[in-house]
């Protein structure tokens, strides 16, 4: 019997995460997840939002895992994983919500470049991208344990570490992206919410 990924954080999280991203949901019904991971944010969101579909994706070499735990799960409206890498074309054309947790930090740069790119052109007007993770504000730690978790993220490969806002808020002003709102989450993380506004064009038919 084959042990299932899991990662205690997405235990500790997914809770406080469900709770902050229901509101934003309730008017659509389906979600694209970039970076599933375990898988766990999938199985517990979905459970409790049976009104949506949960689409998940990540790099190939993580399907295995994900889809071990939604075979485990056993729901109807979480999709088996999409091949989806950043840098590549992506697998969909068009998203009503995308989710996110904890890739930006492990993302190098031009590959969060490439995401939110991705973002722009897959979200529809409208539509909201919830990110999750650790982040700097205006160029400063929120707190001790973010910066010792930057220093060992940067040790591992210096293309890796946590995101400050500011830059993350040009990309996506960049793409279409309205700011919404900041929720400070616990463990020192936090969720950002942007919506993709109609575009000129569209605004003018």
């Amino acid at each position: 019997m084959n042990t299932l990924s899991f990662s205690q954080a997405c235990e500790n999280n997914k809770q406080p995460i469900l709770e902050v991203i229901t509101p934003y949901l309730t008017q659509v019904d389906e979600v694209l997840e970039v970076g599933s991971g375990t898988g766990q944010h999938a199985v517990h969101f979905a459970s409790n939002l049976p009104h949506l579909t949960w689409q998940t994706s990540d790099r190939l070499e993580n399907h295995t895992g994900i889809t071990a735990r939604l075979n485990e799960a056993q729901l109807s409206n979480v999709l088996p994983p999409l091949n989806l890498n950043v840098n590549a074309k992506w697998p969909v054309t068009n998203a009503k919500a995308i989710f996110s947790a904890n890739t930006t930090h492990i993302m190098h740069w031009p590959e969060v470049v490439a995401f939110f790119n991705g973002v722009g052109q897959v979200l529809k007007a409208n539509g909201y991208f919830i990110l999750y993770g650790p982040f700097n504000f205006c160029g400063e730690y929120t707190c001790d344990s973010n910066q010792a978790f930057d220093q060992k993220l940067k040790s591992q490969n210096e293309g890796m570490g946590l995101r400050d806002f500011v830059d993350l808020e040009e990309l996506a002003q960049a793409n279409g992206l309205m700011f919404v709102e900041k929720h400070d989450m616990p463990a020192n993380n936090f969720i950002l919410v942007w919506q993709k506004t109609i575009d000129l064009i569209q605004g003018e038919l």
